[in-house]
């Protein structure tokens, strides 16, 4: 049949495209290392030291995922021109949606395994601090706030990551003032790093008796979680460190005891906190690691030889300054200022649809096309 030989040959022309892929993701050395590593965990005294060693097995983890996922694409492609060639000697029609079907997630998961090639940063593979503070507006700003918070947590579980949130200040009367939330998983940093700046709401507000239409801004800020291995130097005296009762909506985020941690650098004005830890010293422990990581990541973006010189962000999170704008009315648009990608289809962004706009900036940052006036 026709049909099944133009997917034939549409099959074999994504073969050299895989490869391609495999030595830009270096495929090769990933196994190379992987077979080192898997040596080290045998070897006599590897769980002596318990620090090492999870970093040893985290590592094995990713490396082993990579080239699973990359041999998984080899497969398909075989896969499918077997599946082909059976149904073209069988002259079997009925198969025809099974062959468009397995051709369109093959050429899907070509498009998702090059796009990890533009993640070459030197933190992207890293974990991801995300942290939410509404803008002025009140009660408007502090529901939108945790609309986005709801949005990321919802993005977050469909690829599969760990979410933890460690901070979490709820609104006076609905939404919430500010939160920060650790994110767990491969390349999680090198994704949600464009999701960084004010996003824009446009909407008729429920908290508006007379139904009048409101725009509400609220900032996301994006840091990479550097590791133990980082040396940051932060000096005691550069410090405050305040406790507090945790708070939230109940559960984890309510506790009787003054075990939460507020930690600010005075020298910068950045403000971290902890309260989700079970001890107060759980809580000082995560609250650095998340000051170490914003100060080395502004440290690094503003070419700085030394962290006293960090001013800290000024951006103020208000028109003009968004990233990114959400209409709810008097139409449904979302649209991305940056790279122009937009959508229609705002309740499915809502719910954690983000892969297009995430999509669009990685592949316009790696052309040079990206609007960041």
């Amino acid at each position: 049949m026709i049909q099944y030989d133009e997917y034939r040959l549409k099959t074999q022309a994504l073969l050299p495209q895989i490869q391609e892929l495999g030595v830009s993701l270096d495929i090769e050395g990933a196994k190379n290392e992987l077979k080192k590593l898997e040596k080290e965990a045998e070897g006599e005294g590897f769980w002596n030291d318990l620090e090492n060693s999870q970093k040893v097995l985290m590592r094995t983890k990713n490396l082993k995922t990579k080239v699973e996922s990359y041999g998984s694409l080899l497969g398909k492609q075989e896969d499918l021109l077997t599946l082909i060639q059976l149904a073209d000697e069988e002259n079997d029609e009925s198969l025809l949606p099974e062959v468009e079907a397995a051709y369109t997630e093959l050429t899907e998961g070509i498009e998702k395994k090059r796009l990890e090639t533009l993640l070459s940063g030197e933190y992207d593979n890293c974990n991801a601090i995300l942290s939410f503070h509404a803008g002025a507006g009140g009660t408007e700003a502090q529901d939108w706030a945790q609309m986005l918070y709801r949005m990321y947590l919802r993005w977050a579980e469909r690829k599969g990551f760990k979410c933890k949130t460690v901070d979490y200040l709820e609104g006076d009367e609905a939404g919430i003032k500010s939160a920060s939330v650790m994110v767990e998983g491969d390349n999680v940093f090198g994704y949600l790093k464009c999701e960084a700046g004010v996003h824009r709401l446009v909407r008729v507000s429920p908290f508006d008796a007379s139904g009048r239409r409101h725009t509400s801004f609220a900032a996301v800020e994006v840091t990479p979680e550097i590791g133990d291995d980082v040396s940051v130097e932060i000096r005691p005296e550069d410090l405050r460190v305040d406790t507090y009762r945790s708070s939230g909506a109940g559960g984890q985020h309510v506790n009787k005891t003054e075990s939460a941690i507020r930690i600010t650098h005075l020298p910068t004005g950045i403000v971290v906190a902890c309260q989700n830890e079970r001890s107060q010293i759980q809580n000082r422990e995560v609250a650095m690691r998340m000051l170490k990581s914003k100060l080395l990541e502004i440290k690094i973006r503003q070419h700085l030889d030394k962290i006293e010189d960090i001013k800290g962000e000024q951006k103020l999170i208000e028109w003009g300054s968004q990233i990114r704008s959400y209409v709810f009315m008097p139409y449904t648009l979302v649209k991305d200022n940056r790279t122009d990608y937009e959508t229609g289809n705002i309740n499915a962004v809502m719910d954690g649809d983000l892969d297009g706009f995430i999509n669009a900036y990685l592949t316009g940052a790696a052309n040079g096309t990206l609007n960041l006036k």
